[in-house]
């Protein structure tokens, strides 16, 4: 019987196993496909020659995330590429606004968009300056947290305090024209914005777009050389050097629950899993609640929630082998950036959310291009490239903007007319990228979902990144941690605390809750909760049995942690 279960081999599921493993815990990991990664995963599916990363692609979360830190990964011989250059957002004039990771070739590209944007985007670096750490120490570690809060809200205090908070809950459009002058700096940040559902008018869209437009001027956006796969290798390989077991192929369809607390879990072929100490779901929200735990075993209020959870758009992708680069009207600009945003101006931004928030297809869909040999050039052949572009769509269409009659049904003719629809919207910042086209393959919402059931719809955040789904409000308000109302059961996956991105946080944050259950006084103070959880209160603890960020033993690595032969308990 292993100490703890893991339900999916995403990148939190195997952050939570390896934590585990580290505190002497036996940890077996149950993933539903025929591979581990989850939205981390490479192949040759699109033509044998090219490598394309399936899901996700650059990794900025990952190399500033002390949780990945720690797991010392280039041990297992992971290792990372950059591009020539972070980003590029080319405009159908020929001018691109640049993001290098040297911010002085930044602030020089900005000025030529606008007189002055060169001190704005100084002005924002030094904000970072002050800031970045703090921000980075409360994101990644569990809800709330103490010291991390406090240290921030002093650096707060220091760097201007209410208009400084003012700027991080501001719309993106709404900073951006306050600070910049010109088209450059404005679609750096509003771009960088809608990596997650934030359109430009949303409130803390700002903060977001000027968080990760950061991230990429202090650590660039890396790619795993050889493919997003090397990522997950390189933690399945540490976790099986521990003991860890990954068995693939093994859906988990219900967690046992007995006297309030999970000792086992089911699995799609009726193998019946026990387990000593505790389960990880590294699963979306609705797929816990609503499918794996009975709803008798869930306070009444916390079903009532769930009926309110919101997912983040669906994502539509193409792939793309491309038998040369691509001829970006922009020239070198575009054509060293790993990753290039694909709209021309603020209010084509505006109109693509618009329509989203309408139900309606784009006609003119942003898109997130990723030229992948130019960051990575074992992805291809030498003179060609790997490459991919996704955008959003809703998940219920109302209507097309682009007039061609799509309704979501995304059968094969639909899948057709709108990968030609994306292609469509690269040839117009580069005339000739059709010509160059080996091969293509298209990843419709239905199929995203199919290759990785966490991806609901493709949506690729685990739940809405809007400030009414974050913090204290994630995954449902009232909760913001790891635990459930089930003893030993913890959520592992984005749906937790922060969220999505590919850091690793959710899943160590569920992994140290189920060391520090082992304590008694936790355990005791876990059923308490749980007790008044049934009745349909929220509940807290003391300041010392919930302060997740300050120094505890159950954080180290080794045997630190409980002994093998203590009894299963909770926090």
């Amino acid at each position: 019987m292993p100490d703890a279960l893991v339900i999916g081999a995403g990148p939190n599921g195997l952050v939570a196993a390896n934590v585990l493993a580290d505190a002497g815990w036996s940890v077996e990991v149950l993933e539903a496909q025929d591979e581990p990664g989850g939205g981390v995963r490479s192949d040759r599916g699109v033509h044998p020659d090219y490598v394309t990363d399936v899901f996700s692609a650059f990794y900025p979360l990952a190399v500033a995330s002390p949780v990945l830190s720690r797991l010392a990964l280039h041990e297992e011989g992971l290792r990372w590429s950059h591009a020539p250059s972070v980003l590029a957002h080319p405009l159908t004039d020929g001018r691109c606004a640049v993001l290098e990771r040297d911010r002085t070739a930044t602030a020089r590209g900005l000025e030529g968009f606008a007189p002055g944007d060169a001190l704005a985007w100084d002005h924002l670096c030094e904000v970072w300056d002050q800031l970045g750490d703090d921000i980075l120490g409360a994101l990644f570690t569990p809800f709330p947290p103490v010291r991390a809060s406090a240290r921030l809200a002093a650096r707060v205090r220091a760097a201007g305090g209410l208009r400084m908070a003012r700027m991080m809950v501001l719309p993106v459009r709404r900073l951006v024209e306050e600070e910049f002058h010109g088209e450059g700096g404005r679609l750096l940040l509003a771009g960088n914005a809608l990596h997650a559902d934030l359109a430009p008018e949303a409130a803390g869209s700002g903060g977001f777009g000027w968080l990760m437009t950061m991230l990429g001027q202090m650590y660039g956006f890396p790619t795993p050389v050889g493919g997003a796969g090397a990522l997950t290798a390189a933690l399945v390989h540490r976790l099986q050097r521990r003991g860890g077991v990954v068995r693939c192929g093994e859906r988990v369809v219900e967690v046992t629950v007995r006297s309030g607390r999970a000792v086992a879990v089911r699995t799609a072929a009726g193998e019946t899993v026990p387990v000593n100490r505790a389960v990880l779901a590294d699963v979306s929200v609705p797929a816990l609640y609503g499918e794996l735990v009975a709803p008798q075993h869930l306070p009444p209020r916390l079903l009532d929630d769930l009926r309110r959870f919101q997912w983040d758009w669906a994502t539509f992708k193409v792939d793309w082998a491309l038998s040369g680069p691509v001829p970006w009207a922009a020239g070198e600009a575009a054509a060293g950036a790993g990753t290039v945003h694909l709209a021309d101006g603020m209010d084509e931004l505006t109109r693509f959310s618009a329509q989203l928030a309408v139900r309606e297809v784009p006609d003119r869909p942003f898109l997130l291009f990723g030229q992948m040999t130019t960051a990575d050039a074992s992805r291809s052949p030498a003179g060609t490239e790997s490459a991919w572009a996704y955008t959003h769509v809703p998940h219920r269409i109302r209507g097309d903007a682009g007039g061609d009659g799509l309704t979501g049904s995304w059968d094969p003719r639909e899948q057709e007319v709108f990968a030609d629809r994306v292609e469509a919207q690269v040839e117009r910042f580069a005339p000739g990228f059709r010509s160059l086209v080996r091969a293509r393959r298209i990843l419709a919402p239905p199929t995203l979902q199919a290759m990785d059931a966490n991806l609901y719809q493709g949506a690729l955040n685990g739940g809405t990144a809007a400030m009414h789904q974050q913090l204290v409000f994630r995954p449902v308000p009232g909760t913001g941690r790891p635990e459930t109302p089930v003893e030993g059961l913890y959520l592992a996956s984005a749906g937790a605390h922060p969220g999505g991105g590919v850091h690793g946080a959710p899943g160590a944050n569920a992994a140290r809750a189920a060391l520090r259950s082992s304590r008694p006084l936790r355990r005791a103070l876990a059923r308490a909760q749980t007790a008044l959880a049934g009745r349909g209160f929220r509940t807290s603890t003391s300041p010392s049995a919930n302060t997740p960020d300050s120094p505890d033993p159950a954080d180290a690595p080794g045997p630190t942690a409980s002994g093998p032969d203590d009894p299963p308990r909770t926090e």
